[in-house]
């Protein structure tokens, strides 16, 4: 973990030597995890698995027939009108 105090006073290159073998790592401020700083190649592959994600939960929904035809205002009527 990398603590707020050593950020402020050793600035990026704590995070380049706490990242320096692994992916990630937490930021605590005053003993509380606080932040998560990530290489970016980890903060690439967890965007691509959120859009996997949401693709196959559209393709799932589409499968099921669970979707909307109607205008976006209509839809959000419907929504709030149950």
């Amino acid at each position: 973990m990398i603590t707020a105090n050593d950020l402020k006073t050793k600035g990026i290159a704590c995070v380049e030597e706490s990242l320096a073998d692994k992916t990630e790592d937490i930021i605590t401020v005053r003993g509380k995890e606080c932040y998560v700083v990530m290489k970016i190649e980890q903060y690439h592959y967890l965007r691509e698995m959120e859009l996997e994600a949401a693709l196959h939960e559209a393709r799932r929904d589409m499968a099921s027939s669970q979707f909307s035809k109607d205008t976006v205002d209509q839809h959000v009527d419907d929504i709030f009108n149950k």
